[in-house]
């Protein structure tokens, strides 16, 4: 679960995708009405009627599994002067989905995107008008993004069709195995791939990059996972032609060797990082 910030009138407000929902954390926005005082901000708007109307109504929308005899009775309470909801007590009776709950230093409470504005509509005008602007640039960003990924892929699916350049990057050649590397035996077949390619283990390349933060594929550079790419198609058929995996060691490296020498200087490529 991938948590993301928006910043709303000097307010950050954290934002996560569970499946195709988004969920904002309604306790941020309470901190904008009162930063010391999030958790009765919130259960002063769950005492409401018209908020117990309205995220009944959202529940059985969109939720089969929605207690709705449990609902009925908060529903009737709702309004008195002695009524009280917290958000847990109300996911713990209807088993709601809309509004998550969670403890610990990271916790807090969330909603369905649908919910969070509601909520954000009672704490105020204003800030929902930029709340939404606000999810709504983060929506637009993560398509833009996700564009680019796809063109990325797409791209890559020509340069696999372009291999015949001569031009050698030195730096990115992998090295011809030893007879040794090969004889051994990498039990992860990722490992064997990282191996023909780049000559290391993940493992061996945490150890000389301690602070870097990610793996060794990560670091790679685009030819590398043009390369990679195609290896992990190769080891396949290779798997499937009964190969042991030093005998598929050596072939991928030299397979690993060749393409890395054709796609440096590839027109392709060039493009794609420039």
């Amino acid at each position: 679960m991938k948590k993301q910030k928006i910043n709303v009138i000097q307010n950050e407000i954290t934002v996560f995708a569970k499946g195709k929902d988004d969920y904002i954390s309604i306790t941020d926005i309470a901190r904008y009405k009162d930063s010391e005082r999030s958790d009765y901000i919130l259960q002063n708007w769950l005492r409401l009627r018209s908020t117990i109307e309205f995220i009944g109504l959202w529940e059985t929308l969109h939720n089969p599994d929605f207690n709705s005899i449990e609902f009925d009775g908060i529903k009737n309470q709702a309004g008195a002067n002695s009524f009280s909801l917290t958000p847990k007590r109300w996911i713990e009776k209807t088993n709601a989905v809309g509004i998550i709950s969670s403890t610990g230093r990271y916790g807090g409470t969330f909603a369905h995107k649908d919910i969070a504005f509601e909520f954000a509509s009672w704490i105020s005008a204003e800030f929902k008008l930029y709340l939404v602007k606000e999810f709504q640039r983060l929506k637009e960003d993560e398509n833009i993004r996700l564009k680019l990924e796809w063109n990325f892929q797409r791209t890559l699916a020509k340069v696999n069709y372009h291999i015949h350049t001569d031009a050698i990057k030195e730096n990115l050649i992998p090295k011809e195995l030893t007879k040794r590397q090969v004889n051994l035996v990498y039990a992860s077949e990722a490992d064997m791939l990282n191996m023909a390619l780049f000559g290391k283990t993940a493992k061996e390349w945490r150890e000389e990059n301690p602070n870097a933060d990610g793996n060794i594929r990560d670091y790679a550079a685009i030819e590398q996972l043009v390369v990679l790419s195609n290896l992990e198609s190769i080891n396949a058929v290779l798997i499937h032609q009964g190969l042991s995996q030093p005998e598929r060691l050596r072939q991928l490296n030299a397979i690993a060797i060749t393409q890395m020498k054709s796609l440096t200087n590839n027109k392709q490529v060039k493009r794609l990082k420039g």
